[in-house]
Order: structure tokens, then sequence, then C-alpha cells
């Protein structure tokens, strides 16, 4: 079995005559959190968008390199785009619940997928839920609109519609930006524990929120991937200057 999910080989991105990417090599390990870091417009959130293909919705971009997705190149013509964005979910940096109900909220993407039957939608709801640490504040209100929720909690929410499509790989692009200290404890709570059973990779713009809770770090700066590995070494001996510079705050 591969234990890496994606294998990314010489991945460049170009928008009109902008290179927005500039030749990306890692790989991300299964069941581990890989955290990117770097300042605005460094290319994480393009990085991101090429794992799901999200990129595709951008007219004129150009995606060039290998995106290896458990061994099969996702860039191919005949790469079934739905089934990848159902297996590499992901998770925007404002929470956008759909205007009903939290229950339906978590359902609506099962029920595209064609499951309907009650009990097995139940089972679901209540597994996503409890896995985004939101069920036991929920569980008695179910019915009640998803955009009656708190901030941090409607981005729990939307992280258990993501989860409900029983997806591998969970993306998360700045998802704790605009939370509380409270709502993005439990956010890394849930995220914590939800590597036991996906691959997360997470893109925050909170240094200290990386070096928390990710397992591997990758640092990008202008397009280019400048440093990758062990969280632990890229927070406390970083081979590359720039790195050192931008973790410890003199820039960024």
């Amino acid at each position: 079995m591969n234990s890496n999910k994606f294998d990314i080989q010489g991945l460049s991105v170009y928008f009109q005559k902008e290179q927005l990417l500039r030749s990306i090599y890692l790989k991300v390990p299964l069941h581990k959190i890989l955290g990117i870091i770097g300042p605005a417009g460094s290319g994480k959130t393009t990085f991101l968008r090429a794992l799901n293909r999200m990129n595709d919705l951008e007219y004129g971009l150009v995606v060039r390199g290998l995106v290896l997705f458990d061994g099969e190149d996702i860039y191919r013509p005949e790469y079934d785009v739905v089934a990848l964005r159902k297996r590499v979910g992901m998770v925007f940096a404002l929470p956008v619940p759909l205007p009903m109900s939290i229950y339906d909220n978590i359902v609506y993407g099962p029920r595209l997928a064609g499951i309907n039957e009650k009990s097995r939608l139940d089972v679901l709801v209540e597994k996503s839920l409890k896995a985004a640490f939101l069920w036991d504040e929920v569980k008695d209100r179910l019915k009640t609109s998803g955009m009656r929720l708190s901030g941090g909690q409607q981005q729990r929410l939307c992280l258990a519609r993501v989860l409900a499509m029983e997806p591998d790989v969970v993306l998360l692009d700045e998802p704790c930006s605009g939370l509380d200290p409270i709502s993005t404890a439990k956010i890394e709570e849930a995220l914590t524990e939800l590597k036991k059973e996906y691959t997360i990779i997470l893109v925050t713009n909170n240094t200290k929120q990386a070096a928390r809770i990710s397992d591997i770090t990758a640092f990008f700066l202008m397009a280019e991937l400048i440093e990758f590995g062990p969280t632990e070494i890229i927070f406390t001996a970083p081979r590359d200057k720039r790195t050192n510079d931008y973790i410890t705050g003199r820039f960024g």
C-alpha cells in the first residue's frame, strides 16, 4: 500500500502571464496533517485547489506537472473529477452553511450521491457531527437552520458536511481565520482526531497553529516551495534563512 496520498512532481500553475506556482515537488503522507504556511500571495491556496482540481473553475488557468493521488494522475483527460472532489473534500476560510436545517446541510451531499435511506442518513449525520466536535452542541436542534449557529459552529458544520461524503483527504483553507480562540481550539482538536482516519492538508496564516497540530510543514514564498519537512525541524532548525525569518515574524 502506498504510504503517500499525494505525490506532487513539478507542479506549476499559470494564470495568463503570471506564474502562481513554480515547479513544486512534495509528498503528502497518509494519515498526517500537512500544514502549509507562507505570506499572502505565496501560492498556498492555488496549491490546495490544485489537489482537487478546483482550479479548473478558473478560466485561463493552466496547470503543468504531475499530481498523483493514490498513484493516479488526476490531470489526465479521462480522470473522473467529480469522484476526485468526493474523495478530496474542501473547507473554505469563510463558513458557508446552506440555507436549510443542520440535518439537511449534512445530508445534502450524500443525497445527491444517491443515498436516501433515512436510517443511513441519520447515522451519517451523527457520525459526521461527532467527528467535527459539534454533535453535543446541536443534537437537540438538528431541524433548526444552520444559519443560526455561531461562526465557529458554522465552520464545524461545514467540516461535518465534507466528512459526510466520507472522503479520503480533507483540504482546509485558513478555516480558523475569522474564529475566536475557543472555536479555533475546537477545530484543532477535531483535526488532530480526524487524522486517524483521514489525510489532512491545512493552509494557515497562523504559524503557531501549524506548529501545534501539523506533523509536517511546507513553507511557500513567492510561488515557490522554500522548505518542507517535519514540523519540529521546520520550527526549531530550519535550513533556509527565509523560513526562519518568516516563522520568527521578521516578515509576512
